[in-house]
């Protein structure tokens, strides 16, 4: 059972697949989830006056126009998690979430996992919205806009992608507390993090290094190997040091590195790159459509 019962959620659909909307609308219904469903493209306006938690879309039922749907509803109802559950390419997903997909969902698929990730979805988008009338958070020479999912040192802002920011984020606010990886893609990416997925290192050796090019006399986030990371402005003894020297924890794969694995660790050398595409989707997000 979902754990979706505590919170009503307002889901609306667009698929033309009847039987996997038979399926999905009953768990939705048996969570007490509020839904509507579509067979086509929805003018954005009016998926704002739904007030929505969640929009879910298989690309299919949105015809030749689908890209440029969900590139308009992005950028018009920021606010709204948007979940594509259909059946695609590798290159496909990764367009899509470049043009502002929060998640993608290969069909076919358990329509439990499609409540899990509407629920993630939904728990991210309410973590990243900025508590009202709060200031920036400042450690060291950095200063962590939540207003402005960005992080700045002499007002020249870091260009954190949104998943650097949210992670910065969620360190900064346990600021001397060592928290453990699981913790950290629970906070960050809204559900449990798999066996042997890096992801957690692989952004945070691209937050260090931004971190470290901005801030070249400071350390901020400290590896406890084989737990986690701790956040501390610390003030660095040699300013010439950079992130590249620190070691990967627990043999943890630089994202430049993730495809040069031996592939007799099958688990591991997936995981890794499944860790790089989605930081390789992630840094699109600023991407214009015309180069997605």
């Amino acid at each position: 059972m979902s754990s979706a019962s505590s919170r009503t959620m307002r889901v609306a659909v667009i698929d033309s697949d009847s039987g996997f909307l038979r399926v999905l609308t009953r768990r939705f219904e048996s969570n007490g989830w509020e839904y509507r469903v579509f067979s086509s493209a929805v003018p954005a306006d009016e998926l704002i006056a739904m007030r929505l938690d969640a929009l879910v879309v298989d690309m299919n039922a949105l015809g030749p126009h689908a890209w440029d749907f969900l590139q308009r509803v992005s950028s018009m109802v920021p606010d709204l998690g948007t979940v594509v559950c259909s059946q695609a390419t590798l290159a496909q997903r990764i367009r899509g979430l470049r043009l502002g997909a929060d998640d993608w969902i290969s069909k076919p698929c358990h329509p439990e996992e499609v409540l899990a990730r509407i629920e993630a979805v939904s728990r991210r988008r309410r973590r990243s919205r900025p508590p009202v009338d709060v200031g920036p958070m400042v450690a060291g020479e950095i200063e962590i806009r939540a207003d402005q999912f960005q992080a700045f040192v002499s007002g020249q802002g870091l260009g954190l992608t949104r998943r650097e920011f949210e992670l910065l984020q969620t360190l900064a606010d346990t600021s001397g507390r060592v928290i453990e990886r699981e913790d950290i893609y629970q906070r960050v990416w809204g559900y449990t993090m798999a066996h042997g997925d890096r992801s957690v290192d692989v952004f945070v050796r691209k937050l260090r290094a931004k971190l470290d090019q901005a801030s070249p006399g400071w350390d901020y986030i400290h590896t406890h190997f084989g737990v986690g990371y701790r956040f501390e402005a610390e003030t660095r003894a040699d300013p010439q040091r950079g992130a590249a020297e620190v070691p990967a924890p627990d043999g943890g794969i630089d994202a430049e590195g993730a495809e040069d694995l031996p592939g007799a660790d099958g688990e591991a050398h997936g995981s890794d790159v499944a860790a790089r595409l989605e930081m390789l989707a992630d840094e699109a997000g600023s991407i214009s459509a015309s180069h997605a």
